[in-house]
């Protein structure tokens, strides 16, 4: 029988309850690694962890709002005391905050937008580099959006979160680059069947799009240890 190609990692994937994340969530746990789910809604990220038990795999849940970051430093210490290492980091949790002109942003809306798409990651890279520097083969993916880099009017929020998150991501991976195992990309997945892209656009027949279940492959690859690539952008 085939080996597994997560066999034995630890992988933590943020927004697993629904969409990409639970997609991720479950293709990894079916490649053998342990999954440590988190999201906000504890009875959905119960659904994602009995699939992942039905299928016999290995997953963890934790019920968190990654806008509280003091939540966040304690998963990282939980994390060390359970596990010892992290070996896969996947930031996939993100909110639209609504198509809005620029100067017509609520305070709440873009707060909420920098807090989830930047922020929260920011604070995951903070709590995460020492464990994952534990692993043999550290392999950080983050889901980022074609709007970052193509102008598009009312996105201004969701689409400068992720540009700053691509920095934010880039600039990580320089400095791990050559003194460490780590390696760090993005994701742009295009145009998937997902709750965001139905807000962005509720009129649209949602099944002219891909599953997210059909674009999981490509997080694998990133988080294999024979991974290549490094400080890149794949788009999907």
């Amino acid at each position: 029988m085939a080996s597994k190609r997560l066999e034995g990692r630890v992988a933590l994937v943020t927004g697993a309850s629904r969409g990409i994340g639970a997609a991720v969530a479950k293709r990894f746990a079916a490649e053998g690694a342990q999954v440590v789910l988190i999201g906000r809604t504890q009875g959905a990220l119960e659904e994602v962890d009995d699939a992942i038990r039905a299928a016999g795999g290995a997953a963890t849940l934790v019920p968190l709002d990654l806008r509280q970051p003091d939540d966040i430093d304690k998963m990282g210490l939980a994390l060390y005391q359970r596990f010892g290492r992290l070996d896969i980091l996947v930031g996939n949790a993100g909110v639209l905050g609504g198509l809005s002109p620029v100067g017509h942003y609520t305070f709440k809306d873009w707060n909420e937008v920098m807090a989830v798409n930047l922020t929260a990651n920011w604070r995951l890279i903070r709590s995460f580099d020492a464990l994952m520097r534990q692993s043999d083969a550290g392999r950080a993916i983050f889901v980022t959006s074609g709007v970052a880099r193509a102008i598009a009017p009312y996105w201004g929020a969701y689409a400068a979160s992720k540009a700053a998150l691509e920095t934010l991501a880039l600039t990580w991976a320089s400095e791990v680059a050559r003194t460490t195992a780590l390696k760090i990309n993005l994701i742009d997945p295009g145009i998937v069947r997902t709750r965001l892209r139905s807000e962005a656009f509720p009129g649209e027949d949602p099944m002219i799009h891909p599953a997210p279940e059909d674009i999981t492959e490509a997080f694998v690859a990133l988080a294999e240890p024979a991974c290549p690539h490094q400080g890149e952008i794949i788009r999907l």
